[in-house]
C-alpha cells in the first residue's frame, strides 16, 4: 500500500500537468527535444506563456534544460509522465 506522502506526490504532479497548455507542451516535446522558440511556433503561443509553464513543469521535475550555445532545449524526465500523456492520447485517438 502506498503511503499518505506518496499519493499527494502523485496529486501534486497530476495537478501539474493538467494544465491544457502544458499539456500541449508536454505533448510536444514527446515527441522531439526543443527550444521555447520551437515550442511557440508549433502551438501558436507567446513566448512569455510558454516560458511561464517551461518553468513550472522544470520546477516540478517534469522537464530538464540542457544548453546548446546560446539555445535552451528542454526534454520530459519523468518517465511516468510520458506514460500518462501515452494513455491519453491513446483515449483521444
Amino acid at each position: 500500500m502506498k503511503k499518505k506522502q506518496d499519493f499527494e506526490q502523485i496529486s501534486e504532479s497530476l495537478k501539474v500537468i493538467s494544465h491544457p497548455i502544458r499539456l500541449q507542451i508536454i505533448s510536444a516535446l514527446l515527441k522531439d527535444e526543443c527550444n521555447v522558440s520551437k515550442i511557440q511556433e508549433k502551438l501558436g503561443l507567446p513566448q512569455a506563456t510558454v516560458s511561464q509553464h517551461l518553468a513550472l513543469l522544470r520546477r516540478s521535475g517534469v522537464v530538464q534544460a540542457r544548453r546548446e550555445g546560446a539555445r535552451v532545449c528542454y526534454h520530459i524526465v519523468d518517465p511516468r509522465v510520458r506514460k500518462i500523456i501515452e494513455v491519453i492520447s491513446q483515449e483521444t485517438e
